[in-house]
């Protein structure tokens, strides 16, 4: 793995980040309809509360339990109930299909671009454009070296952009991330007019 991870500001929620590979998987199902960081740091408030953000521990939790879990103010997110449905079941899909690692999903077999992206697509939450980030993540900031993960992420892989999450280093990088999705919202709705 290569640096710390800044993507939340928090060095604990940072180091959850960094030392799990399930909790930066989680941290990206989450991060839809609420501000990056605060979805990054859903995986630190489950390590508090349930003590442990591994995929067997939350898979082996009643989803009922895990719910209230994710439902705790301050929630986990914006919409803990369907939310937190969805990290149990990406925790169920790591354990039944990558042996409760969700790190093997990136490195097994040692797949190219193109087959990490399948896989991710694969997970539940997962669509292409979600997927496409978190190769892009992966391949920018944790050292992944699968042949190709810059063309399977599409503009995501890009150097020297600031699209998503996977270009966020630190505060900067986030203001820099937070403009170019303002701008791309504000354009959306100017074709729409």
């Amino acid at each position: 793995m290569s640096q710390t991870l800044s993507l939340v500001g928090d060095p604990e929620a940072d180091r959850i980040l960094t030392e799990h590979p399930f909790a930066l998987l989680a941290g990206m199902l989450l991060d839809q309809q609420i501000p990056m960081e605060v979805a990054f740091d859903g995986p630190r408030k489950i390590a508090e509360r349930l003590g442990s953000v591994e995929p067997d521990r939350i898979a082996a939790t009643d989803p009922e339990e895990f719910v209230a879990v994710c439902s705790t103010p301050p929630a986990v997110h914006r919409f803990p109930r369907s939310m937190g449905q969805r990290v149990h079941d990406l925790a169920a899909a790591v354990v039944r299909d990558w042996d409760g690692d969700a790190a093997t999903i990136w490195t097994r077999d040692d797949p190219d671009g193109t087959e990490v992206l399948r896989r991710l697509r694969a997970l539940p939450g997962f669509g292409d454009q979600k997927a496409r980030i978190f190769l892009a993540l992966l391949g920018k900031q944790r050292g992944l070296r699968a042949p190709g993960w810059r063309e399977a992420a599409g503009d995501y892989g890009r150097d020297g952009v600031h699209m998503s999450i996977a270009d966020v280093t630190g505060p900067e990088s986030l203001q820099q991330v937070r403009a170019y999705k303002k701008e791309k919202k504000a354009a959306a709705k100017a074709a729409r007019a």
